[in-house]
């Protein structure tokens, strides 16, 4: 199965996303200054989905993610991403939620390790976890780069109230 990778110049960074004709298997931040991988039109349709999702997200113009992807991981992960995608859109939950939320409540820990190997970021919004005690806490892309979308979706929902 051939793979695909596409950069996206956000505001806070280029995205790397991978996938293949089906599915997207990453959504990462990318550690470099430019663009490597340039948008294609015959790229598979999944590929300029994703792509188109996230630009309109970074316009504010989409609240919920609906490409396609894929993880790998192990069930308690799974369990844990798909209990990600249940924070609604501009608000927050603690890891301690999440465990609740999958019927472990003393899997706190588990959980931000599981929260931190989060493949398809923004997407899967682990920038969408903090602390119990309502602080940012660590994100692979960066505390400034989550402080930011937390801030990029509380200005969007509050324009469309």
């Amino acid at each position: 199965m051939n793979k695909y990778k596409i950069d996206y110049q956000s505001p806070i960074g280029i995205i790397e996303i991978t996938g293949t004709e089906k599915v997207i298997t990453s959504v990462l931040f990318a550690d470099r200054e430019k663009v490597e991988y340039g948008f294609y039109e015959d790229f598979p349709e999944v590929m300029k989905m994703c792509y188109q999702q996230f630009e309109a997200y970074f316009a504010g113009n989409l609240q919920s993610f609906r490409f396609p992807y894929e993880v790998k991981g192990t069930a308690f992960q799974k369990d844990v991403w798909t209990a990600l995608t249940t924070i609604p859109f501009a608000q927050t939950a603690s890891y301690l939620d999440i465990a609740k939320a999958i019927d472990n409540h003393k899997a706190i820990r588990a959980v931000g390790s599981a929260n931190s190997k989060n493949q398809i970021s923004i997407a899967v919004p682990c920038h969408r976890i903090i602390g119990s005690n309502g602080k940012l806490t660590g994100y692979a892309g960066g505390l400034w780069r989550k402080k930011w979308l937390l801030e990029h979706e509380a200005r969007i929902a509050a324009a469309n109230k």
